[in-house]
């Protein structure tokens, strides 16, 4: 694939500063998005909203000449950390089987010793498992891979261009037998579409038999919605789920969080599965997983 050929963002930065105190998510020092837009054509995506700014937010379009822009990045960085990519954009989206730029990405991150955290709905990423396990010499590196429906059907009205669910939950037990840390983010759950009992046990299960590690929920069973993203999510629902827009409609009005009326009860039954499966799901416990080996202190996982 020729790069002229592709709408390419001009970008003079690509690593952002750093987060203090490695605060960020799965404790994340850096944010990395080297694509902006995705085409996996999820019914709810947040980065759709107005406030992003992300014009022709189907079509993915790539950072210029970003691995350059990357290793510029962090020879400048007087701290190594863990960069964390996919919280704006997929970095495994179709055009990265072509372009290889999240590849190119991670053979800096190696070459500089600092760490990876990955968020991706593809199983694409088990390509780079032997990158990851370059990266791991020096520094964590894991993956995160975003489930919402056990059902594949369910799956393929909710996430329509992206590859199944179970084949992520395969991309997960094939990155555990090669030793990578990885987990499953549990999020967003619908109200009144998948946000059910049967739906939440099927995934923890699935997850454990997976042999990952952990599951996040953030914040809580439910969505945010808010400017056009509302106007696409209401439109895909009418599509898919005759009905259910109304229901959101009459349930919400114009709330940006809209919580499953069952959150509650689904939180008690979620904690409850992953205790009975050995998964972890606090975010404090699940960042001391990821570091455990990178660090002096004593750290209980119990």
């Amino acid at each position: 694939m020729n790069f002229s050929d592709i709408h390419q963002i001009p970008a003079k930065t690509i690593i952002s500063s750093r987060i203090p105190d490695d605060n960020g998510w799965f404790g994340s020092s850096y944010n990395m998005n080297i694509y902006k837009g995705c085409s996996h054509g999820c019914i709810y995506c947040d980065s759709r909203s107005e406030c992003y700014q992300i014009q022709d937010f189907d079509t993915v379009k790539p950072k210029e000449n970003a691995l350059s822009v990357i290793d510029a990045d962090l020879c400048k960085k007087r701290k190594s950390g863990i960069i964390i990519t996919g919280s704006m954009s997929d970095p495994y989206n179709p055009l990265e089987k072509e372009l290889e730029l999240t590849k190119g990405a991670l053979k800096l991150i190696a070459k500089h010793g600092f760490g990876s955290v990955i968020l991706t709905k593809s199983d694409l990423v088990l390509r780079d498992i032997e990158l990851l396990k370059e990266i791991q010499k020096n520094a964590p590196a894991v993956v995160n891979i975003t489930i919402t429906c056990a059902d594949d059907e369910l799956c393929a009205k909710i996430e329509r261009h992206v590859c199944p669910s179970s084949a992520r939950f395969k991309a997960l037990e094939k990155l555990s037998n090669a030793g990578i840390p990885c987990g499953v983010l549990l999020m967003p759950i619908l109200p009144f579409i998948n946000d059910t009992e049967e739906n939440i046990s099927a995934i923890v299960r699935k997850t454990a038999q997976s042999g990952a590690k952990w599951l996040s929920v953030y914040p809580v069973f439910g969505v945010t919605l808010r400017q056009n993203q509302r106007e696409h999510f209401f439109a895909r629902l009418d599509e898919f789920f005759p009905g259910v827009s109304e229901l959101y409609a009459k349930t919400f009005g114009n709330s940006y969080s809209c919580e499953s009326p069952d959150s509650e009860r689904l939180w008690e039954i979620f904690k409850r599965e992953c205790k009975n499966a050995g998964l972890l799901y606090s975010m404090e416990k699940i960042v001391a997983l990821i570091k455990i080996n990178y660090t002096n202190e004593q750290i209980t996982l119990i």
